[in-house]
This record gives structure tokens, C-alpha cells and sequence, in this order.
């Protein structure tokens, strides 16, 4: 014991002993794993054999050190004398022999490690453990648990003929041993001769470590008493075996006198027994001759020397007497006969001992042996699990027995059946539609939809069959190690007796195949039943699943017991078992049991669920689950007699050290079946199967690798196909998939040069392959493959050789196999690491995102991705919530700058040098022209740099909205073009307004001059007067004066325009374009007000090829659009022009210009094309209440600005002054409080009415409704989901029918609603008020301060400067400054004091203003940025709906080139009509697109056209293609709730909907609404 507990430690690996080390431990992903580690010392040693043992590397015995090496180069580089030499050669310090090494990993590892080491130890031809040695004194034991998982195949010369070959695992087949000893000490090295044996001379192959090997020398610590076992496998042909039949070879390490209880063992459990000896010696001769029965199996090979040769021979014919031996039974290897000759002699006598009806043992019966002999077996004594376990996984292989396999399946496994595949095709049928035939689509997919319910009915009317409950029942056994050893025993159980089944079905079929005429129907049959024959644990844990969806599906809550199955198979999972993704049977997957699976994993793992996802793809049996089973040492099934079909998913822990440059915490495996099966093909579905299998595999990864076997040109075509159509539809949705082609069978060191053409061809074929495919696809924009990944003809090609080493069933896996696969490793995730740098890595809830909506695209057969699916709906909206962010800050920004520069020209006064105001006026305009360039440049910038830092994040799925970059910088430069417009416009407006207000100016200053003269001489002759007069008599004297001085005045009357000749001339203009005969309509208008009718009407002549249309259908169909059409232009006009009216300006020429301007692009815009008589009619109709609007409009101005009345505005300031000035009062205070409410007041009141709008819209976008305008498909939804709760028809037909007022309406209802609520305007108010009071407050101190260095000490300046300092905040009206200053004489310091005083009231008096309960409605109608049409241009988008159904578009910004929505409607809510019958159509836009049915409208003329091809009509539309039955569920509630009522508005009958729809609840309707738009 103390040998082995000192190598444990010089090995490192004490902590492990006993069984203390795992393979899932193994299998996690480390750096070691993936990195070269120089081996520096004896610790590194067990680590190196167990990394090139797992991935299947020959070499993995070869276990020097590194320094080894250089030590040895040192000391050579030392020598100076021949004396040195020997000692150098002989020093054997720090090494230890690998059979030590080998044992005590055995020692160390668990269970399942010795049986993971003995599979690959077998692979790799070595000689495996049959009696391991304890190594602390004790019994060794039996391995047999170990090597039940070594399964070989083999053909002996019986079966050669027919080609027939044995398959069994190694410890079940009955074969003879062959067991190897030796005697005393022996000279011979029995283990090299054994290797000579069982080798061609030309292959020689170490089966046995010896001591020629690099090592073997080394003297043994513990593995002296250890019994090797290994096999000589004959391949059927007579040149190339060595023996014609199977058998085990056994070798026992060390001398029988010191091991006798393993002699005993072999010797009662071999066919013959051959001991290796130089001499017998008396211990040896007794030990012999002690035995029974052995004359018939003991055969001795003497290494006889020269020198005792004689000696020798009498000892042993002494011997040979004395135990009854023949003569043949004794070999002597004498010096002359070398060992190649010795070899052969003893493999002729080994092959005449098999031939003459030796006697065979199998494995597994020597456990009795063993018993006997006091000898541990492991799977007995190593733990009592392993042996309950076999005796429950008994129980269900009894069951099956008495069966065949199909039968057994149907009775036991039923829910996975015929019922399973049904509901499979009828998922796939809903997608699809293929066998409507004539029936209606919706009637069709709801018979569907009850087909699937009765299928889950019956599904869920099964009792839980006895297998199953035995198998869920030792499935959630909370003890792991006796779960596994269960599934353990049930795998190995299941695969013995499905291999069985299978190697009859395979002899039918070969009979089949070799008949001259072959029965193609037979051979689809048997190709059936070998794969329905099939079965293992897949099957069981499949039926799981199919009792966990059928249990929610049809109850909606299952049992506790089978609501925990999840969790079963969670920790499955996490145990390293693999899971069933695609049921390759069905070609289905179970979509809610893998994601409920899955997300116990997450909830287990505390949510650290990071994936990184590696998939491989290929053709059948050219290595795909042997690469993965040797890069990462797991087991995915590759020859375990049955056929596997489908994909499954095995998860790989991942080691802290790696997390971090991984980015992830599971590296996540898919093996897929082969592509272009052998057994499949007679299937009728296999290349349909193929297609949905390489698209869901690529899209799930984030490597896909692509196995090609090169020998076979033909079959790399059809995959290279399969795959480039794969990528292509990945790279729709803005996936780039990382691919790497993998060509096995490649030899030689030169490979990678010689196959430069190879190379250069298959990317030849990938550029041909993808230009069909993108043509297929309708992708106009891949010409080359390279368009659709990232790919390197050099980088991208990885050239492997052939697995093995020889000619199986005796060749070992190739060393060069193992280091190619290791290096490709290596580059994998040098990958894999850089996939972390591009985005975050899917957690498993968006992994599931993904696969829910990639599966349900590969349903739909052609593949077409949309916004069905939720992760790029999520995508899209993300990016369409902070695009409005952007936008918002960016409207903010350019208004706030509008406001300053309107105040700019307001307060604009021509120089005393230069009193040419208007050409002043222009050189303002042309500075703030330049300025706003300068602005909208930098903010149009500013939200590019956003856009491109946006798609620059390293977040998850931004990859997915890459195609839509291009639209959102045009929706940027789309929103500078419209704000520059919109800017320019509003300056140029605010110009004319000040132009037009210089004539009023000009007069009032005229006259105000006068009367402060008149004032003054008046002040003068009253002063002057001896007398003293009273206040009535001063009222008389100023009354008489104001009467002469304004009689005496000759008021010109403002200048009154000619608005009908204006609005007509601007209107001829308009359409000069047009015909003559429009022209000579228009000319014979001499009065628009008489045009104005109460309501305008389509005729038939709007509508130019009216008579083209015979068909009534189209002929209604533009007549109601083109109305519809009109009435929204006209209202958009009338609301323009009231706001126009309400601004109290004076009209001006811009209007018009505006206005018909705004009419000719909604024509333009829409889809609808008329002619000009309509263009005509409806500008006129508009200009015509323009006209009238525009007159009272400038009436009104010029009511206001009349010079009397504005001089009479000012007369009790005037008197008042005068009343002052006569009684020598202070005028401070006074004069303070004018100015405040002359000049401050109503310029405050404007600075905070202005920015209110702005105000507003920031308040309601940070409050709780900020997400319904976040995105358009966000404020869909909450409409949606307001009127299914009002359930009030009025407000569906309004939405549907005026969608824009009543958009418009919602938004104003639910700010008023608001600020009624949650919030008051008033605050807001107030809060700006503060702001501008503040400023007042320091302009004050900042001009009085500024007065008492200049040294002026009078009131005038002080209030000059002070209107200098607010005039960019503030825009003071300059005539009442004007008035405030006249016969001023308040000293600054008083005055500025006063002013403080009147500023801090006025806010006190506006303060109450604020605080008054309020119209909010009128307040925001009277708003110059109003809120309401801010989030309506936010939410409302584009405008257009859909041609069919009427939805709205969804797309984010206003220049987008696609239309979309995330759910569409009956078409009867779009008003469409049943030809034959005037029904209401029931058809839904997202079913008709995927089939042959016809439509025609007023676009297509009335001419019958296909759904299919609706991009031909309408190319602007993206309508994908969703007929699951969910998806609309909202709209199928509403009309079958107001099928009636709709008919009744659209003059029609009712709909004829499926009763399925009728079944639809509120609350169903609700979670389709949800669900359709994403809503969590």
C-alpha cells in the first residue's frame, strides 16, 4: 500500500483515490483541454494520458516529460569520457513505467471514467485491465462493469461469403482466451512476442506494453498482478487476417508464484494457458504440479539458452512427465530461431488450437470464476447501486423480450406513435396548406386546429403505461449515481436487443437488394421497419416529453408527478446526457417540452446559462459524431446497431478559467443524423427532412461544421446544396454563420498543397450553388458565397485523414487522425473566443426564442423570415424605441433653436446708421439660414454617429436588424430634409409677419411722437399756469387735448389685400402643369367661396380609365378608397388652416403655398392614381374654405391693428404719466410696475407658453406611458388591447375606418387624461415660469451692476440694457418699452429696485394663474408646438396600411422602403367583399399569401391576380406568410363578435367564419394579442 500511495502523491493525483475522479469533470471545457501544456514534471503525466486518451490518441502511453529531453541533451552536451556513457544511459530517476501510470488512473476514476477508458483504450488497440491489481495489498478485481461498453464487430471466415458480420459487445461474445504467463524470471519479453502475433509483420502494433517501449523498462510500483486483456478481430479476408476466428488474449504482469490467485483464474477461465520461462526451478515445479486438469491447457514456451540448454530440457521433461504434457504442448525459443520466426510458430500454434473446436468462454460467465476464486467484481462490489440498478432495468427489458420491438413500442411507447407523427404533419399541413383544395383557408385551418385538439385528446386519454412508470419512477430517483447506472444498464440492455432485431432486418434487406428484379416497395417497407425497430433510451425519454405536452395541451396543468418532469430532465442534462432537439422519427420537435426542459437547466444553474453552440452537419457515415466524440471526448452514438435520426443536444460545463475568454458558461453540442441517408432515401419526405434539418442546425449555431467525405463527389454536391441554402436563409435575418469544412480521408503531409485545386472547385461549386439558391430565394443581391458568410478558401478548409490506422476491425485509430482533429480543435475556438468580442452570447431563455421561431420558419417550407419572429421582432423594436429617443432629442434640439431665432427676428430693429430695415432683414435671414444648416448638419450627424455606435454594440441580436440600417439613415436624412423644410418655412413666416407689422409700426410711432410732444407742451402750459389745478380739472385739460390732437390726425387705413385673387392666382399656378381642359375649368372660377360645398364628393370622372372596369368589384373598390383618400387630405388642411387662424397673424402668401403644397404630396404619396379633374376639384374645394378662413382671419388683424385703436390702447399710460409729471411725483414705482406688465408680463407668458408643448411631450415620455410610444408595434398593442377591453363597436369601426383622426383622438384623450390624473400642466408651467423669472432676476442685478461702471445714473438705460440681456430668452414687445420710457425720470438704483419688486409680484400673480383649473383641451389647441401631433408623428409613422386588410404599418421612421405589421385581419374588416355573394371576406392576408387563391383590386384593375405573387402588385408590402391559428385570433374575436354590425356598415352580408372561431374567449384574444406583438 505504501508503493501506491507514494505514486498517487509523486503523481499528484492522491485527492482522487479512491474513484474519486469523473468523466463529466474530464469533459468540462478547461484550458488545458485546448491548450499544449509542456509536461514539466510527474504531476503532468495522468493528465497527458487521460487528454490523448479521451480524444483517441495513439500515443497517449508515450508519457515522458519534457525535461527529460533536455536533461538528456544537457548531459550529452557534458560528456568527456567514454566511462561517463553507461551511467548516463542507465539513470532512471523521475520516470515511472506507464502501466503504473494507466493503473492508478483506473484506481482514481469512478464507474463511468474506467469505462470511457476502456472504449477508448480499445479503439486505440491497447491491451485494456481485465484484473486490476488494488495496488494496497487487497484482491484486484474483475472488470467487468468496465468493459461492458466495448462493442466490436468482426467477420470471421464462416461468414465471408455472404458478407455477413458479428456484432456484440465484448464481454457477451463467446470466444476462446488465449491467456499469456510467465514463470520465474524470463528473458523473453512475452508481451513483444504477443505483439508480433497479433500483428502483420508490416504493421506491428504494441496491443502490450514491453519493455522495449519507451518506459517499459521502468520497474513496476503497482501494476505488478494486473491482468491485460485484448482481442484479434479477423475482417473476412483470408490474406489479410492472421487467424480465421475471434479471441481474447490475456496477460498477466508479473510472475505467477507472486500472483497466484490470477493463474488460478486463467487457468480455469482460458482455453489454453501459455507460460513463458528460462528455467523451472523447484517453487515453480510445485506450483505446476498443484494444479488439476491442466495437462489439457498448459502449454510452455521456453527461452532456452545456449549455455543451460541441456540443463533445461531435463527440467522440463521432468516437468512435462510429471503434468502429462504432449510434446506439442512445449515450444523452445532457441537463440537461432529469432523472434519474427518465434512469432510465427506461435501464432500457428495458437491457430490449430482454435481450429480444432476449442473451447469458448464469454467474459461475463467468468464472474462465477471469480466468486469462486475470492475475487471482486467491480459492478458487484464497487458500489451496490450498479447491481439494483441492472436488476430495475431488468424489469423493463423482461417486458420487451416476449415483443418484437415495434409491437412493444406501440403498447408501452404510444403516445410517440402513429398520433405523434400525425400531429407532426398536421403542424407542418397548418404552415403549409398543401390539401385545402377548394375548401375556404379559414374553414380549412380550423379543421386543422380541432384535428390537432382530438389528437391531443386521445393522446391524453392514455394511461401511463408500466414501462413508463418504471422509467419516470428511476429517472427522478434524487440518488444521481443510481440514475446513471440505470440509464447505463438500460442503454447497454436495449442496444444487445435492438442490435438483434436489426441483424435480421438487415439479412432480409441484403436478400432483397441482391435479386435481379429488386421489389422497391419491399425495400421502403424494410427500410421502415428498421427504423421503427429501433430502439433505446431516446425513445423513452421521447415518450416523456410526448405525456408532458399532451397532459398541458389538453388539460392546460398536468399532474404534480408529470409537471416535475422537466426537472427530470434538466439534471439529465447537466449529467451529461444527451437530449433529443429534432425527433428525427417525426421530423418534429417538441417545442414546449424543450423549452421547459431547458429552462429548468437555467433555473438550476442560477441563471448562468451563457451558450456558446457548435453543430455539425454532413453526409451519413462519413465520421460527424466521431469528430465530436474525439475533439471533446463525449459519446454521441455512432455504431450502436440501430439507426438514430433527428439531432440531439449534449451540454458541456464550462471551467471558470475559460468563462472569461469564452464568454460563456455551456458549450452546447448538436450532432445531426446524416444528411442524404441510405435508409432514409426510400422515405418519400428525406430531402424535404434534410432541408428543415441543415436550416435549423445552422441557424442554432454559432459554428456549424460541415463533414465531407472526399471520395465521394456527388454526395458533396447534394449537402454543399442543402447547406448553401441553409446560410443563405440565415443570412436573411442578419445571422452570418460561421462555417468551417471539414474533408476527411485526406492523407498525406502535402495534403493541403495538393488539394489547392480541390479548394478552388468547391468554391466554385458554393458560388454556383448559392447564385441558384439566391435566385430561388429571390435574392437578387448574392451573387457568390461569400455574400452570404464570412469565408477563406485557405482558413476555412480543414484536411483530416482517415480514422484508421489499417484495416478495421485490427487497425487502431490513426495517430494523425487524433492531432488533426486536436489542432482543428484548437482553431475552433480560437473561433469560438471571437464570437464574444462581435455580441454577448444567448442565454438559454433566447436561445429558445430562437428556436421556437426558426423551427416555426422551417414549417413554413419556404423559409421566408419576418417579424413572426420574436427575436428580431425584439430586435427591430429595440432599435425602433431608441431610434424615437433619438428623434425626439433631435426635434427638441432644432425647435428649441427655431423659438430663439423667431424671438431674434421679433425683436429685430433696424440700425439708426442703416435704416433700410428690410435689407437688414435679409441679412438676417441669410445668417440664421446658415445657422440652422450648421445645426441640422450637426444633429443629423449626431444621430448617424448614434445609428452606427448602436449597430457597433456587442449586444445580442443587433446582427438581426443589420438589413434594416440602410432604411433607418434614410429615415435620418429623410427627418433633416423634413425639419429643414419645416425650419425655413417658419422663418421665412416669421419674416413676413414682422414685414408685414413694419407699416403698423411705422404709424404707431408716427402718432405715439405726437402725442408725447402734445403731452409735453401740455405738461408745460399747466405748470405754468398761476393757478393750481384739480385732479378733474387736469382730466379736462388732457381729455380736450387727446380730442383735438386725434381729430386733427389722418389715420391711413392698413392696406386691405385682395385674399380670393391672391389664393385663385396662387391655385392657377398650381396647376399650370396641368391639361388645357383643367386650365379652362379653373379660368371659368371666379369665386371660390361659391365652390364650397358642405361635403366633397368622388364622382365616376375622378376616376381616368373608369371604363376600362366592367367588373363592379373594382369600380366600388377606388370609388370608396379615393373618397377615403380625399377626406383625410381635407381634414389634414382644414386642421392647418385653424392653426393659421388661431395664431392672430395677418395672412400671408406662405399659407397657400403650404397648403396646396401639403395636398399635392398625399397625392402623390398614395397608392391611389387619379386624375386631374380630381386634383382640380379637391383643390379647389380646399381653397375655396381656405378662402373664407383667410378673410375673417385678416379682418380680424386688421380690427387689431388699426392705428386709432392702438394709439387708444395707450391713453391712460399717456395721462397717467402726465398726472405725475404735474404733481412732481416719484414715477419709480409706477413706471416699474408698467414695464412689468406692458413688457415682461405677456413676453413671460409667451416664453412659457412656447416651450409648453415641448414640456409636455417629455412628461408624458418619462412617465408610465413612455412605453406605448416607445415603438409603433408597443402602441399598437395598447390600443388594441384598450378597445378589446371598452367592447364597444363604435370604436372598432372608427379605428378601422378613420384610423388617423382616431389616432389622433386616442393620443389627445390620453394626455388630457394624464395631466387630469397624474400630472397638471399647471406644474409644468410653473416649473418653467421659475426659469424665466430667475433669468429676469439676474439680467437685473447683471444691468444694474453694468450701469454703475458706465456712470449712467438714469432709469432709460438701465431699462435699454436690460431688454439687450433678455432679448434672446425673451421677446419684449418694443413699442410698450417705448411707452414705459416716455417722460421717464426715475434714478436706476430706485427704478431697478422697484422692478424687483413688480417682477417677484408678477410671479406671484402668475404663480395663481398656473394653479387655476384649467380646459386642458383648449390649452394644448392653443399651443404653437402641439404635443398631441408630435406623439402622433412619433406613433402614427408612414401612414400606409396594409392593401388588403386595412392594418397599419408598424415599420419604424417615415422613409422606410418595406411596409409591415405585426398581425393582420380578416379582410371583411378591410371592407373586402365576396364577389358571388357580397359576403364579408373571412380570409386573413398573412394565410392567402401561401397559397394559389386570387384577389383583385382597383390596382390590379379588377384583374384576377395570384396571393402567392402580391409583391408583383403591391412590392412595397412584407405580409410573411403565418397561417398558425393563433396568430389572429384577435381579429377572428372581433368579427365574429361584430360580424353583424360590420355588415351593416359596409352595406354587406355577413362573414361565414369557422365555428372554430367562435370558441375564441376574450381572454384568448388577449394572449394572441400578446404574442403577436411580443409582449411578455
Amino acid at each position: 500500500g505504501q508503493c501506491l500511495k507514494e505514486l498517487l502523491c509523486q503523481l499528484g493525483i492522491e485527492h482522487l483515490y479512491p474513484g474519486k475522479l469523473t468523466l463529466n469533470s474530464l469533459l468540462e471545457i478547461s484550458q488545458k483541454s485546448v491548450t499544449d501544456v509542456k509536461v514539466q514534471s510527474l504531476r503532468d503525466l495522468p493528465w497527458l494520458f487521460l487528454k490523448k486518451l479521451l480524444m483517441v490518441n495513439t500515443e497517449a502511453r508515450c508519457l515522458t516529460h519534457n525535461s527529460d529531453e533536455e536533461n538528456m541533451q544537457q548531459m550529452l552536451a557534458d560528456v568527456n569520457s567514454l566511462k561517463s556513457l553507461p551511467d548516463l544511459y542507465g539513470a532512471e530517476d523521475n520516470v515511472v513505467n506507464p502501466l503504473d501510470v494507466i493503473v492508478t488512473v483506473f484506481l482514481c476514476a469512478d464507474s463511468f471514467l474506467r469505462q470511457e477508458l476502456m472504449l477508448k483504450m480499445s479503439m486505440c488497440q491497447f491491451s485494456v485491465p481485465l484484473l486490476l491489481p488494488q495496488g494496497s495489498g487487497g484482491p484486484c478485481t474483475l472488470m467487468l462493469w468496465a468493459l461492458r461498453d466495448v462493442l466490436k464487430e468482426w467477420r470471421p471466415h464462416s461468414l465471408a461469403e455472404t458478407q455477413g458480420f458479428e456484432e456484440d459487445c465484448i464481454i457477451c461474445a463467446e470466444m476462446p482466451l488465449i491467456s499469456f504467463v510467465r514463470l520465474g524470471d524470463c528473458s523473453l519479453s512475452k508481451s513483444h512476442v504477443l505483439n508480433k502475433v497479433l500483428s502483420k509483420p508490416q504493421e506491428n502494433h504494441n496491443f502490450f506494453i514491453h519493455r522495449d517501449m519507451e518506459c517499459g523498462d521502468v520497474p513496476r510500483r503497482v501494476s505488478s498482478g494486473l491482468v491485460e486483456i485484448s482481442w484479434y478481430l479477423p475482417c473476412g479476408k483470408k490474406n489479410l487476417d492472421i487467424f480465421p476466428e475471434p479471441m481474447a488474449i490475456a496477460n498477466l504482469r508479473g510472475d505467477i508464484s507472486s500472483y497466484e490467485q490470477q493463474f488460478r483464474f486463467l487457468m480455469e477461465t482460458s482455453t489454453v494457458v501459455f507460460a513463458f520461462l528460462d528455467s523451472v526451478q523447484e517453487e515453480e515445479h510445485k506450483l505446476l504440479v498443484s494444479f488439476e486438469n491442466i495437462s489439457s491447457k498448459l502449454y510452455l514456451v521456453v527461452n532456452s539458452k545456449k549455455q543451460t540448454q541441456q540443463q533445461d530440457l531435463a527440467t522440463i521433461t521432468k516437468l512435462s512427465a510429471e503434468l502429462k504434457l504432449e510434446p506439442k504442448q512445449i515450444l523452445f525459443k532457441t537463440e537461432k530461431v529469432n523472434e519474427a520466426k518465434f512469432a510465427n510458430i506461435l501464432s500457428t500454434t495458437i491457430k490449430n488450437i482454435v481450429q480444432n473446436n476449442c473451447k469458448k468462454f464469454n467474459l461475463q460467465d467468468t464472474r462465477a470464476t471469480a466468486d469462486e476464486l475470492g475475487i471482486p467484481v467491480d459492478e458487484v462490489h464497487d458500489t451496490t447501486c450498479c447491481s439494483n440498478a441492472e436488476m430495475r432495468a431488468e424489469e423493463i427489458i423482461k417486458g420487451i423480450r416476449v415483443h418484437i420491438v415495434t409491437q412493444y413500442k406501440a403498447k408501452q411507447l404510444p403516445l410517440q406513435g402513429e398520433l405523434w407523427k400525425k400531429l407532426a404533419k398536421l403542424e407542418k399541413e397548418e404552415c403549409r396548406l398543401r390539401d385545402a383544395g377548394d375548401q375556404r383557408l379559414e374553414v380549412y385551418k380550423s379543421q386543422l386546429q380541432q384535428e390537432k385538439q382530438d389528437l391531443r385528446e386521445k393522446q391524453s386519454k392514455y394511461k401511463l403505461t408500466k414501462a413508463m412508470q418504471h422509467f419516470i419512477e428511476n429517472v427522478s430517483s434524487p440518488d444521481r449515481l443510481e440514475r446513471a447506472f440505470y440509464l447505463k444498464w438500460l442503454r447497454m440492455k436495449l442496444d444487445v436487443l435492438s442490435r438483434r432485431q436489426l441483424s435480421s432486418l438487415r439479412n432480409r434487406c441484403n436478400e432483397q437488394l441482391r435479386k435481379t428484379t429488386q421489389d422497391r416497395e419491399a425495400i421502403a417497407q424494410l427500410d421502415q421497419q428498421l427504423l421503427d425497430c429501433s430502439l433505446g433510451i431516446e425513445h423513452f425519454m421521447r415518450e416523456m416529453g410526448q405525456i408532458y405536452e399532451a397532459s398541458l395541451c389538453s388539460s392546460g396543468k398536468g399532474t404534480p408527478q408529470v409537471l416535475k418532469l422537466p426537472a427530470v430532465a434538466a439534471d439529465l442534462l447537466l449529467d451529461g446526457f444527451p437530449l433529443e432537439l429534432v425527433d428525427g422519427d417525426a421530423s418534429n420537435i417538441p417545442v414546449r417540452w424543450v423549452r421547459d426542459v431547458l429552462m429548468e437547466l437555467h433555473r438550476k444553474v442560477g441563471e448562468n446559462s451563457r451558450l456558446l453552440v457548435m453543430a455539425v452537419l454532413g453526409v451519413q457515415s462519413t465520421g460527424k459524431s466521431t469528430l465530436l466524440n474525439t475533439m471533446f471526448g463525449v459519446k454521441f452514438s455512432v455504431s450502436s446497431g440501430r439507426c438514430t435520426r433527428g439531432a440531439y443536444m449534449l451540454f458541456l460545463r464550462v471551467t471558470e478559467d475559460m468563462k472569461e475568454e469564452l464568454g460563456c458558461d455551456f458549450l452546447l453540442l448538436i450532432d445531426t443524423e446524416g444528411l442524404k441517408s441510405a435508409q432514409l432515401a426510400q422515405l418519400e419526405d428525406s430531402y424535404e427532412h434534410d432541408n428543415e434539418l441543415a436550416t435549423l442546425v445552422t441557424g442554432l449555431s454559432d459554428i456549424t461544421i460541415v463533414n465531407i467525405a472526399m471520395e465521394n463527389s456527388s454526395e458533396m454536391r447534394d449537402i454543399l446544396q442543402i447547406v448553401v441554402h441553409a446560410f443563405l436563409r440565415m443570412s436573411e435575418v442578419g445571422k452570418r454563420p460561421r462555417c468551417q469544412f471539414v474533408h476527411q480521408n485526406v492523407a498525406g503531409v502535402s495534403a493541403k498543397h495538393k488539394t489547392m485545386t480541390d479548394r478552388k472547385h468547391l468554391l466554385e461549386q458554393l458560388n454556383e450553388m448559392t447564385k441558384i439558391a439566391a435566385d430561388m430565394e429571390k435574392h437578387s443581391t448574392v451573387n457568390k458565397f461569400t455574400d452570404v458568410l464570412d469565408y477563406d478558401v485557405e482558413k476555412n478548409n480543414w484536411y483530416i485523414p482517415g480514422l484508421w490506422h489499417g484495416t478495421p476491425p485490427m487497425a487502431p485509430v490513426n495517430t494523425g487522425y487524433s492531432e488533426a482533429v486536436y489542432e482543428f480543435k484548437q482553431k475552433m475556438f480560437a473561433v469560438l473566443k471571437s464570437c464574444k468580442d462581435e455580441k454577448p452570447l444567448a442565454k438559454i431563455p433566447e436561445f429558445l426564442e430562437w428556436m421556437s421561431s426558426l423551427w416555426k420558419a422551417v414549417k413554413y417550407e419556404n423559409f421566408i423570415f419576418s417579424f413572426r419572429n420574436t427575436l428580431v421582432a425584439d430586435a427591430y423594436n429595440n432599435l425602433c424605441t431608441e431610434f424615437s429617443e433619438w428623434e425626439w432629442t433631435f426635434r427638441k434640439h432644432i425647435y428649441s433653436w427655431l423659438v430663439r431665432a423667431e424671438d431674434r427676428i421679433s425683436n429685430f430693429q433696424a440700425d439708426d446708421e442703416n435704416p433700410h430695415e428690410n435689407s437688414s432683414m435679409e441679412t438676417l435671414f441669410i445668417d440664421l439660414k446658415s445657422e440652422v444648416s450648421l445645426e441640422l448638419t450637426s444633429a443629423e450627424n449626431t444621430m448617424m454617429d448614434k445609428l452606427k455606435e448602436y449597430y457597433k454594440r456587442k449586444e445580442r441580436h443587433i446582427s438581426l436588424v443589420e438589413k434594416y440600417k440602410a432604411d433607418f439613415m434614410n429615415c435620418v436624412r429623410s427627418l433633416q430634409t423634413e425639419a429643414e423644410n419645416t425650419v425655413l418655412n417658419k422663418l421665412r413666416n416669421a419674416m413676413e409677419i414682422h414685414k408685414g407689422m413694419t407699416e403698423v409700426k411705422e404709424i404707431h410711432s408716427k402718432y405715439t411722437s405726437l402725442i408725447k410732444q402734445r403731452v409735453r407742451s401740455l405738461l408745460d402750459h399747466c405748470k405754468n399756469s398761476n393757478t393750481p389745478l384739480s385732479e378733474e380739472q387736469l382730466k379736462d385739460e388732457f381729455e380736450n387735448m387727446w380730442r383735438d390732437t386725434v381729430s386733427n390726425l389722418s389715420f391711413p387705413a392698413l392696406q386691405q389685400k385682395d385674399i380670393h385673387a391672391v389664393v385663385l392666382h396662387q391655385l392657377r399656378n398650381n396647376l399650370q402643369r396641368c391639361g388645357s381642359s383643367i386650365r379652362e375649368k379653373l379660368n371659368n372660377i371666379n369665386d371660390l367661396i361659391q365652390c364650397v360645398d358642405e361635403e366633397f364628393k368622388v364622382n365616376p370622372k375622378h376616376i381616368s380609365f373608369w371604363n376600362k372596369f366592367k367588373h363592379f368589384f373594382a369600380q366600388n373598390d377606388m370609388k370608396a378608397q379615393a373618397q377615403k383618400m380625399a377626406n383625410a387630405i381635407i381634414q389634414r388642411c382644414q386642421e392647418f388652416i385653424s392653426e393659421k387662424v388661431k395664431s392672430g397673424t395677418d395672412f400671408n402668401e406662405i399659407y397657400t403655398t403650404e397648403l396646396l403644397q401639403m395636398t399635392g404630396d398625399s397625392l402623390k404619396n398614395h397608392l391611389l392614381k387619379l386624375n386631374s379633374l380630381f386634383e382640380l376639384d379637391l383643390k379647389v374645394h380646399i381653397c375655396a374654405f381656405a378662402v373664407k378662413a383667410f378673410v375673417q382671419m385678416h379682418e380680424h388683424f386688421l380690427r387689431e391693428k388699426d392705428p386709432r385703436r392702438q394709439l387708444e390702447r395707450f391713453k391712460t399710460q399717456f395721462f397717467s404719466d402726465f398726472q405725475n409729471q404735474y404733481h412732481n411725483k416719484d414715477q419709480c414705482q409706477r413706471k416699474a410696475q408698467d414695464f412689468t406688465d406692458l413688457c415682461l408680463r405677456p413676453a413671460v407668458t409667451e416664453y412659457v407658453q412656447r416651450a409648453l408643448g415641448i414640456e409636455i411631450v417629455d412628461k408624458i415620455l418619462t412617465s408610465g406611458q413612455s412605453l406605448e410610444y416607445s415603438s409603433r408595434s408597443f402602441f399598437q398593442f395598447t390600443i388594441l388591447k384598450e378597445l378589446l377591453e371598452k367592447d364597444d363597436f363604435q370604436y372598432y369601426a372608427s379605428y378601422i375606418l378613420t384610423y388617423e383622426t382616431f389616432v389622433k383622438d386616442w393620443i389627445l384623450n390620453q394626455i388630457v387624461e394624464h395631466f387630469s390624473r397624474d400630472a397638471s400642466i399647471g406644474d409644468l408651467r410653473v416649473r418653467r415660469l421659475e426659469s424665466i423669472v430667475a433669468k429676469v432676476e439676474q439680467a437685473i442685478e447683471r444691468a444694474r451692476g453694468g450701469l454703475l461702471m458706465d456712470g449712467d445714473n438714469n432709469a432709460t438705460g438701465f431699462i435699454n440694457e436690460l431688454c439687450r440681456t433678455l432679448s434672446s430668452d425673451l421677446p419684449i414687445p418694443r413699442d410698450a418699452v417705448g411707452g414705459t420710457l416716455f417722460q421717464i425720470t426715475a434714478k436706476r438704483e430706485s427704478f431697478a429696485q422697484s422692478l424687483s419688486d413688480s417682477v417677484k409680484e408678477m410671479k406671484i400673480s402668475l404663480l395663481g394663474e398656473f394653479s387655476a383649473v384649467e380646459d386642458i383641451k383648449e390649452t394644448l389647441a392653443s399651443l404653437s408646438f402641439r404635443p398631441q401631433d408630435e406623439l402622433f408623428n412619433r406613433v402614427f409613422g408612414c401612414g400606409k396600411q396594409c392593401p388588403f386588410c386595412k392594418v397599419p404599418c408598424e415599420a419604424g421612421g417615415k422613409d422606410h422602403r418595406v411596409h409591415h405589421a405585426s398581425v393582420h385581419r380578416p379582410q371583411g374588416l378591410g371592407c373586402f367583399k365576396s364577389v358571388c355573394d357580397n359576403k364579408l371576406a373571412e380570409m386573413i392576408c398573412t394565410s392567402q399569401v401561401c397559397n394559389e387563391n386570387m384577389f383583385k383590386t382597383s390596382v390590379t384593375g379588377g384583374i384576377p391576380h395570384s396571393y402567392k405573387d402580391y409583391l408583383k402588385v403591391y412590392p412595397d408590402w412584407n405580409i410573411p406568410p403565418d397561417v398558425s391559428i393563433e396568430a389572429s385570433d384577435y381579429w377572428k374575436y372581433v368579427l365574429v363578435r361584430y360580424n353583424q354590425l360590420f355588415a351593416e356598415r359596409f352595406i354587406a352580408e355577413p362573414a361565414d367564419v369557422p365555428e372554430e372561431w367562435r370558441r375564441i374567449t376574450q381572454e384568448k384574444a388577449l394572449e394572441s394579442l400578446k404574442v403577436s406583438f411580443n409582449i411578455r
